[in-house]
């Protein structure tokens, strides 16, 4: 059960309040008279709805403002969540009823906080901490509703914006739109407004740069339905957003990524509509750009998925897709490093991929490393990769590969808890690699001493 330790220093919530450490009010007239109690601004927890006053529900408020920063003397010493029905003990510490009723359940007779036994065993509700709580937490929501309405009124207006204007005025109320959709009180606003075909008509063959890397800014945050799928998979709008990808800025590209991972995941778009040569080549130079991790994560998802069509990943290594993977391979962290290989594992499955394996010098060392290293996943997929390169020429590359240490990893695989499949596959590599080899001078190559230091 977590235990509460005071601290020596007050919130700035806790100032304002009047209130001390310990859960003592040291001022209500204070309190009363800033409008924290009653009266002052915010209703003192009501809300009218046409005329009706409606009493707000603590419990359903605190759910509310979960994330909210909140007074230290309103949360309980026990639980630390704040407090909906405080109560006092005859050692002057608040606690919520629940929680100090279960701590007396429990067989205790002492004060959690204190750890005083008790000389009276009685609980007293602290109705003008409850009442704090209260107006304290019905402001903060009000305040918040009353945000939230005023974000959606700002949508609206600018959904009407911008079936009037063009040009720049265009642009600017994009951009205004953009940093509203960014608040989710706003999202189902747009959505439910014709905010989706409203942006998506603004895509086409002469939308300028600036227009589309504002929209697609807005669409890659918006919940598409299938209509709207449908309108962005036209070739024009395509087109504009394989050309942004190759040109925009760093935000537009990876934008622009993210929306046609969406559009592929829907029924109306097939892999053959989106996978041009010109998206493929924006792709490997947006995984390349290593200072943008959200890039280089958002082109990797996007090639793992293309990779699912032959004609793609044929297309995949024409363009030389092979070589620049395997060299920035290193650079990539555990999640990126996982697609990566997914989608080299998918190359393998071709003739001319496994040539172009076998071709780059770094394939067998940046691979071997890999093993052991990262995850299960991890290693089943660079053990696919080096089974067919060395399988593609057994004499040159089993005799690199050993050299590599790949036989001393394989060994650790067979030796490891991993899968029945995967210890499989790594006797089956390690018998190959053995074959150039007499048993004794295999063995050494193993280099084990090393491999278990």
């Amino acid at each position: 059960m977590p235990m509460y330790q005071p601290s020596g220093r007050r919130r700035e919530d806790d100032t304002e309040l009047g209130l001390g450490g310990g859960g003592q009010v040291l001022d209500v007239e204070t309190a009363v008279k800033d409008g924290i109690l009653g009266g002052g601004g915010g209703g003192g927890g009501l809300i009218c709805e046409g005329g009706m006053t409606e009493k707000l529900d603590l419990k359903e408020i605190v759910e509310e403002l979960e994330n909210i920063e909140v007074p230290s003397v309103f949360i309980c010493p026990i639980s630390l969540e704040p407090m909906r029905d405080p109560v006092t003990l005859c050692t002057g510490q608040t606690y919520e009823r629940s929680n100090i009723l279960k701590w007396f359940s429990l067989g205790h007779i002492t004060c959690p906080t204190t750890m005083q036994e008790l000389w009276d065993d009685s609980i007293t509700p602290n109705n003008t901490l409850h009442q704090l709580i209260y107006s304290w937490f019905s402001q903060k929501y009000l305040a918040m509703k009353k945000r939230s309405e005023d974000v959606q009124g700002r949508a609206l207006e600018l959904l009407d914006t911008l079936k009037k204007v063009k040009g720049q005025a265009r642009v600017r109320a994009l951009k205004d739109l953009r940093q509203v959709v960014a608040l989710n009180s706003a999202k189902s606003t747009v959505e439910d407004n014709g905010g989706v075909a409203l942006i998506s008509s603004l895509l086409g063959p002469f939308t300028s740069h600036a227009v589309g890397s504002e929209a697609l800014g807005i669409l890659v945050n918006l919940d598409l339905d299938a209509e709207s799928r449908r309108n962005l998979v036209q070739p024009a709008k395509i087109s504009l957003m394989v050309d942004m990808l190759n040109e925009g800025s760093t935000d537009t590209k990876i934008n622009c990524t993210r929306l046609i991972e969406t559009l592929l995941n829907g029924d109306d778009c097939g892999t053959d509509t989106v996978s041009s040569l010109s998206l493929l080549v924006g792709l490997l130079r947006l995984i390349k750009e290593k200072k943008h991790q959200n890039g280089v994560l958002a082109g990797l998802r996007l090639l793992k998925a293309l990779c699912s069509q032959e004609p793609v990943r044929n297309s995949l290594v024409s363009i030389g897709a092979i070589p620049q993977l395997i060299e920035i391979l290193p650079n990539f962290d555990p999640e990126c490093l996982e697609l990566a290989l997914h989608v080299l594992d998918s190359l393998s499955s071709l003739s001319e991929g496994r040539v172009a394996l076998k071709d780059c010098p770094n394939t067998i060392p940046n691979l071997v490393k890999l093993l052991m290293r990262i995850s299960e996943s991890c290693t089943q997929l660079a053990l696919s990769i080096l089974w067919s390169v060395c399988e593609l020429a057994p004499e040159e590359c089993a005799s690199q590969a050993v050299e590599a240490g790949l036989a001393a990893k394989l060994l650790l695989v067979i030796q490891s808890g991993c899968n029945p499949i995967l210890k499989q596959r790594s006797a089956e590599l390690l018998k190959l690699c053995s074959l150039n080899y007499t048993a004794t001078l295999f063995i050494s190559k193993c280099k084990l001493t090393r491999t278990i230091q």
